[in-house]
């Protein structure tokens, strides 16, 4: 029993940190957001909840200036201040900024947020035990072999959690008729819109996938479904 005792108190300090930083995020995107009252952006929120038979679609502006798109834990969507301040100066159309809102419907829908408190603790308690066996064996390096191994596991896991929310955004532009078209030209502006393009990093290493790669999967949906961008 007592060799299992190092994961289980993995596993209990990974539920506590996360629910301490789901915690703290929420008090912190309570006091840092407002309702997002564009007309726009309401025009097309207003067709994405018809299409799910939704009264409306809330999305808060996330004081913050990097250009990024949140699904809180408590099933909250959130679009930061330079996201929308992008948006604001022309450099991204009302229909681009609303597949990032389905997309992280998308998250909320898929239950993302909540399935990774279970795979964080899981993956914190899989690094512990790989550590454990591989630091027998390979004494100095077998934690760090076990910490890439669990950050590739966890890279990957968010890559398909990334493709999962694009489909969902995919199919309710679709149905909203807004198009997959905005989605895809968006993938092609956020590596400037972010400036990070990832160069030089491994794919399997980013925790979102490739925009090629994103938009391929588009394009294969749309002949699936038979429809036109």
């Amino acid at each position: 029993m007592l060799k299992f005792t190092p994961i289980l108190l993995a596993i209990l300090y990974a539920v506590a940190m996360y629910r301490f930083s789901a915690w703290r995020l929420a008090r912190q995107l309570d006091e840092q957001s407002t309702e997002l009252m564009d007309p726009k952006l309401r025009e097309m929120t207003t067709r994405m909840a018809r299409a799910l038979d939704l009264p409306r679609i809330k999305v808060h502006i996330y004081e913050i200036d990097p250009v990024n798109g949140l699904a809180a834990p408590d099933g909250r969507i959130f679009i930061t201040r330079g996201f929308y301040r992008k948006f604001q100066n022309g450099e991204v159309s009302a229909e681009e900024l609303s597949s990032v809102i389905a997309h992280e419907l998308g998250h909320v829908a898929l239950g993302h947020s909540r399935r990774r408190m279970i795979d964080f603790s899981g993956q914190n308690a899989l690094r512990t035990a790989l550590a454990m066996v591989l630091s027998r064996v390979i004494p100095g390096v077998g934690a760090m072999i076990a910490n890439a191994l669990t950050t590739m596991l966890a890279a990957r896991l968010s890559r398909g959690d990334e493709y999962e929310a694009d489909e969902y955004a995919a199919a309710l532009l679709t149905k909203s008729g807004i198009g997959t078209a905005p989605q895809k030209s968006l993938f092609e502006k956020l590596e400037a819109l972010t400036a990070s393009a990832g160069n030089g990093t491994p794919a399997w290493l980013l925790s979102h996938p490739k925009t090629g790669e994103r938009i391929a999967a588009i394009e294969a949906l749309e002949a699936k479904w038979g429809v036109k961008a």
